[in-house]
């Protein structure tokens, strides 16, 4: 019986991982740091604030050969 987690996983080569590692996370401060520059209180800062958490985790999900 197959796993099907399994079969649906991602892999990037080292390389490749380590740059979108290093753009998620670049993408995700950027996204924080607008959703402080916005209004860290108000909706649309806590809605950046999420998304920049969510692009820096994106990698985590991902795994390298």
């Amino acid at each position: 019986m197959s796993n099907h987690y399994e079969d649906r996983k991602r892999t990037l080569s080292e390389r490749r991982y380590r740059w979108v590692d290093r753009a998620s996370k670049l993408l995700g401060v950027v996204l924080i740091g607008a959703g402080l520059h916005v209004g860290g209180a108000t909706a649309i800062g806590l809605t950046f604030a999420a998304l920049g958490v969510v692009s820096g985790l994106l990698t985590v999900f991902i795994d390298q050969q």
